[in-house]
């Protein structure tokens, strides 16, 4: 990469020196960048760029600073401190000098800073004294921690090590302290990932269990032993030698990653983006399998790699808690039973052998922090022995009922079922009890919908459940709160939450795989027919009720009635309605609003209510429209519209439109119909609709074959998501349109000035002379370039109604829908009603229309509507 006696050559005869130097930045990154396209060991490139660096700063720095001279020295800091560069990699530099000094050097500096820049050295630096480095490490611990890892380049090392000397551990940032704000540190850094490592676009070094997990330990053990490098851990019985070669094994794959990132990107970029998971994958070695891609398959070695990286952290923090925190503490060990004992607040075995003589320990362990909330955690060296006896749980541990019982007993304690769950995942336990489950570990889903591993959401589907229990949390969700101290056996619901995407990834439906390995699990665990059969049932059915909810029309009593009858009992009801919010809050932080709240909501309630009447008189259609009349006439008796007014315009609408409206909309509706003047049409009312979390737009106004195309784009182009539609008309042929919308910045409810706005822009909209087909200034997010949606049109006929049904499963994107709508006006057809389902970056929306004749589709429409959608969908 640098010959140093043929540079140095060059530089004294050169008459270009910002080229030569320039020139030789070069060519050793691009022999640094063909070195790693030719599987070059991690390590020594990673040294490697440090040290070219090194050689071409001091001749700089030279070039700028007589060498001879005590007044000043160029030290390495940072990464850069412990000779380690990536590609993109921050060079950072501390120019120290003597007391006084730094205004005489001041031109020499800039002129120093200026040639780097030059040269194409993105460097970051300080300019201090040493009593400057003292005075700026006590005020901020990253300042300390930088000048822990500093490193001598050029100058006057005797100031360099007076600086050493004076932020050492016994003159400012004691051990004690030191430990204490970089645990604290790390503390804050995970939780603004979720305190998970397992999110599907990690950030390889801030992210747990990634780089920065890995310097913390570092830097702790440099500041406290004085360690130069991390195998010093083992002589200090902070790790084993296989712990140890482990850790190093974890970080050579990050920094694999890391400088693969830097040359794909051309940037510092640390971020493993959907942009450059494939491209890795391949430049890998992983290929595309039966049941998993080869993004999967390497985004799964990484998530594997950071649990181990994660785990050998909690050990090595744990140790220095132990050495650092609790050092003068001197108590006894206390007693808990033959096996196990608490010590310095963390629990331990009472000897080496108890797992080995006792396999049902290894569970027995987390039920006993369950049960002794005073303790910390478990002691570095048990954690230890818990992953090297993993292998001691086979099929004779997994059948001994002492063993069962102790993971039944896990999910029935009041607290601490979330958090001994994780440290089971963590330690291994979990897999290694439930074969299932190791399959899933560390399994990525490759799409937009889910924002976690398999089993990291699987964890945060049961976290949510126990957070319903959980009376601080009870304003979260009040309905759910309620409902589950209602419900008999809260175990069962966090036991199907825990198994309900237990099959993913093993081809085939994973719901109905799930509910066999559910139906296994139940039994080999003593449940009774009617728990296993319910276990086994949410397992199955977990997506049922979302699915219902957003891709059905629930004011349809027959969708409730055919719901109801799948669910079969209140029961069933609650342990589903619980289950849903979970696992859809679960999913991704995005994908839960309320609109999907209001919806489930209304679901669960209509359902409820029609397990309790049955299959009685009182829930047919013209009960219903009966009923929401009167209710509607009772809210309107307030006003001064006579009840003989509204009879009259409802003759005129069809039975339709009092299933899709509830009484207080028709009221509202009602208001403002009564006594509009068609001269005043079209007729749009918005209002914030608290039922449904989202804003009502209600039109009312003479059909025209592109009122959904016109609509629809206006709404998109003022930045609203349109997540409902229903679409109805009257027997005299005017629309009774709704479209709920939320705000794609924000949930909030709209202002008043909001409402104003929108209600006149549709207005212009479907004004005759308006061009509504204006450019929609929204791009799709930066991660939907990277996934294919195949999109699909099907057709089918609503034989209840007759009228044909159009699914459509496309990617999504800003005007889709209103490219949908010219479609529909090109073929002439009648739009009914529509559902709007976005599932990540895929669409699958669900039309009900007629032709013009109000009636289903012919064959002949149906191929020119194909034909029209593929055009409008594809452009």
């Amino acid at each position: 990469m640098f010959d140093a006696s043929e540079f140095d050559q060059a530089l004294s005869k050169s008459g270009n020196v910002l080229k030569l130097f320039r020139e030789a930045l070069k060519h050793g990154k691009q022999n640094l960048h063909e070195s790693f396209n030719n599987n070059e060991d991690i390590e020594t490139l990673v040294y490697a760029y440090a040290f070219l660096i090194d050689e071409l700063l001091s001749r700089v720095w030279n070039i700028h600073f007589n060498p001879s001279s005590d007044q000043s020295t160029l030290v390495a800091v940072g990464g850069y401190g412990r000779s380690e560069l990536h590609p993109g990699s921050d060079i950072d530099l501390l120019l120290l000098f003597k007391e006084d000094s730094i205004e005489t050097h001041k031109d020499s500096i800039e002129a120093f800073l200026t040639m780097l820049w030059d040269i194409g050295m993105e460097v970051g630096q300080s300019v201090r004294t040493v009593k400057e480095c003292v005075s700026e490490s006590k005020k901020d611990v990253t300042v300390i921690t930088n000048l822990v890892e500093s490193r001598f380049l050029a100058g006057e090392r005797t100031l360099f090590n007076q600086m050493t000397e004076a932020t050492a551990a016994d003159k400012i940032w004691s051990n004690h302290d030191f430990f204490q704000a970089k645990w604290k540190e790390q503390q804050n850094r995970h939780l603004r990932f979720d305190d998970t490592a397992y999110k599907l676009e990690p950030n390889i070094k801030e992210s747990p269990g990634g780089l920065r997990d890995i310097q913390t330990i570092g830097w702790i053990a440099k500041r406290h032993f004085g360690a130069k490098d991390l195998h010093e851990l083992v002589s200090h019985h902070f790790l084993s030698e296989v712990e140890y070669q482990s850790l190093i094994s974890g970080q050579r794959l990050l920094w694999k990653i890391r400088f693969a990132l830097h040359i794909l990107t051309k940037r510092r970029e640390d971020r493993l983006l959907f942009d450059y998971q494939k491209t890795l994958a391949l430049q890998f070695g992983f290929n595309d399998g039966e049941h998993n891609l080869a993004v999967e398959q390497f985004m799964q070695q990484y998530y594997r790699t950071v649990m181990e990286l994660d785990r050998l952290n909690e050990i090595l923090l744990q140790n220095f808690q132990e050495e650092i925190i609790y050092a003068d503490d001197s108590s006894e060990p206390t007693p808990i039973n033959c096996r196990f004992q608490i010590i310095k607040g963390f629990i331990e075995v009472t000897n080496n052998n108890v797992f080995k003589h006792y396999p049902y320990a290894l569970l027995e362990i987390f039920l006993l922090l369950q049960t002794h909330p005073q303790a910390k955690g478990v002691r570095a060296s048990t954690i230890r022995l818990i992953r090297s006896s993993q292998g001691l749980i086979d099929g004779k541990v997994r059948n001994d009922l002492r063993t069962r019982s102790l993971f039944m007993e896990i999910l029935r304690q009041p607290h601490g079922i979330t958090h001994e769950l994780r440290r089971m995942n963590r330690y291994g336990i979990l897999a290694a009890y439930l074969p299932q489950f190791a399959n899933i570990v560390g399994r990525m889903q490759y799409d937009l919908f889910h924002a976690y591993t398999v089993d990291e959401h699987i964890l945060f589907v049961v976290r949510n459940l126990r957070r319903f229990t959980v009376p601080e949390y009870q304003n979260e969700f009040p309905m759910c709160s309620e409902i589950i101290h209602k419900i008999a056996k809260p175990e069962l619901l966090y036991l199907a939450g825990l198994l309900h995407d237990i099959s993913k990834g093993q081809g085939g439906d994973h719901s109905e795989l799930g509910e066999q390995v559910a139906v296994t699990i139940c039994k080999d665990h003593g449940l009774g027919e009617y728990d296993t059969n319910l276990v086994a049932w949410l397992v199955k059915n977990h997506l049922i009720m979302s699915m219902t909810a957003q891709r059905k029309d629930i004011n349809d009593p027959d969708i409730i009635q055919e719901f109801a009858n799948n669910v079969g009992d209140t029961a069933h009801l609650d342990y589903l309605y619980l289950l849903t919010v979970a696992d859809i809050r679960g999913t991704s932080p995005e994908l839960w609003n309320s609109w999907k709240d209001s919806l489930l909501k209304e679901l669960y309630h209509a359902t409820k209510r029609t397990l309790r009447i049955g299959n009685e008189e009182s829930i047919s259609h013209k009960s219903i429209i009966k009923s929401k009349k009167t209710d509607a006439l009772k809210i309107l008796s307030s006003t001064e519209i006579a009840p003989e007014k509204s009879e009259k315009i409802w003759a005129e609408f069809n039975d339709d439109y009092f299933i899709q409206y509830t009484a207080d909309e028709i009221a509202w509706h009602m208001q403002s119909i009564v006594n509009i003047n068609t001269s005043s049409l079209p007729l749009v009312c918005v209002r914030y609709d608290k039922l449904r979390g989202s804003t009502a737009i209600f039109i009312y106004a003479s059909i025209k074959s592109e009122q959904f195309a016109a609509t629809t784009a206006t709404l998109e182009k003022a930045g609203l998501d349109i997540v409902d539609a229903r679409i109805l008309s009257s027997k005299n042929n005017y629309s009774l349109d709704t479209y709920l919308v939320l705000d794609v910045h924000t949930e909030q409810k709209s202002s008043i000035k909001r409402l104003d706005e929108i209600k006149q822009l549709i207005k212009q909209a479907l004004n005759e002379k308006s061009d509504y087909q204006g450019k929609i200034h929204r791009h799709p997010p930066r991660q939907h370039k990277h996934f294919d949606v195949k999109t699909e049109i099907r057709f089918s006929l609503d034989k209840n109604k007759q009228r044909t049904i159009v699914e459509i499963t496309t990617a999504d994107r800003p005007g889709l829908l209103s490219k949908i709508g010219e479609a529909f006006k090109t073929c002439e057809i009648e739009l009914q009603n529509a559902k709007i389902v976005t599932i990540g970056m895929r669409i699958e929306d669900v039309f009900y229309i007629t032709n013009k004749d109000n009636e289903p589709l012919t064959e002949e429409q149906f191929s020119a509507l194909h034909d029209a959608l593929k055009i409008q969908l594809t452009t």
